[in-house]
């Protein structure tokens, strides 16, 4: 078996995490599936899997290599679709990572079109809060929200976000408006350690840079509870715009201290390959910069 059909077994092998699903898929033996793993182990001379009686997982060599073994594949369809003139239709599995709030509200509708537009295509959405490797993770995109440290990377900037203080109009009827960042003394604060790990916020005017140290109440470590509770009336809180962006259009919340918001956050679509990147990724991308860009809920330019 030569290379390039090694690769083919060893890719649906990673993909299913099962000798006996690659064989399934490619009309193969499980024995045969196993000895082209092993030649191609043989060949490269390092172990690509950690075998245990019921699953196959890569190692940390084998990952690295199933990243280049699947771009090289994509690239040889790519060009026979080229060379015979074909549009290649986006096929395979797209796998997406993003915050969880940013990826529930804005990314699933995204992939739902995506899926209805292509169906040769699958999609692995995962979501958390934390940055993730795309590379080491095995994933195609990532939504970023915040300035970008990997150079390395291709991203396209999609939009801003914007840390907000916000409050029910039941509560600023009861306990009044806070003018100044210093008016939250006065108020009972909820607190998102998802979006304010300190007790310490920061604000910017014309003035200047300013900080208060609030004294929370409520604190949460997820968002969902932060916006249910400022909604319920029980006090203020500060999260991102994005996450309440519906709330402020619909009224349930009211946005304040606008004039004293820090800087905006950019929001970008970040992949590892460019122009070389494949055409589930290009169409992909090209869809949710649409559709992100024309998104009055993420490109700060929510109405008070």
């Amino acid at each position: 078996m030569d290379k390039i059909a090694l690769m083919r077994v060893f890719v649906e092998a990673a993909e299913r995490e099962s000798f006996v699903g690659a064989s399934q898929r490619l009309g193969m033996s499980a024995p045969a599936v196993t000895r082209a793993i092993a030649q191609l182990e043989g060949s490269l001379g390092v172990r690509l899997f950690n075998r245990t009686t019921r699953r196959v997982r890569l190692t940390e060599s084998g990952n690295r290599y199933f990243q280049d073994a699947k771009r090289i594949l994509e690239e040889i369809e790519e060009v026979e679709s080229a060379l015979l003139g074909v549009y290649r239709e986006p096929k395979g599995i797209l796998s997406v990572t993003a915050p969880v709030l940013f990826g529930r509200k804005y990314i699933v509708p995204i992939l739902i079109e995506f899926l209805d537009r292509h169906p040769e295509i699958q999609v692995k959405a995962v979501f958390y809060d934390r940055v993730s490797n795309i590379l080491d993770e095995g994933l195609d995109v990532a939504i970023r929200i915040g300035n970008l440290k990997n150079s390395s990377q291709f991203a396209v900037r999609v939009g801003n976000v914007q840390k907000v203080v916000c409050g029910s109009p039941d509560y600023l009827s009861k306990h009044g408006l806070p003018n100044h960042p210093a008016d939250l003394a006065d108020h009972q604060i909820i607190q998102s350690s998802a979006v304010e790990p300190s007790t310490t916020w920061w604000f910017e005017s014309s003035e200047g840079k300013t900080s208060v140290r609030v004294s929370p109440r409520l604190q949460f470590n997820q968002n969902d509870s932060a916006i249910s509770a400022v909604k319920s009336g029980y006090g203020i809180t500060r999260l991102m715009s994005y996450q309440v962006g519906e709330e402020f259009q619909t009224g349930s919340l009211v946005r304040i201290l606008q004039e004293h918001e820090p800087e905006p956050i950019p929001i970008n679509i970040v992949y590892l390959e460019g122009l070389r990147a494949s055409a589930k990724i290009r169409s992909f991308v090209d869809l949710a910069k649409v559709r992100l860009q024309n998104n009055l809920l993420i490109n700060h330019q929510i109405k008070p």
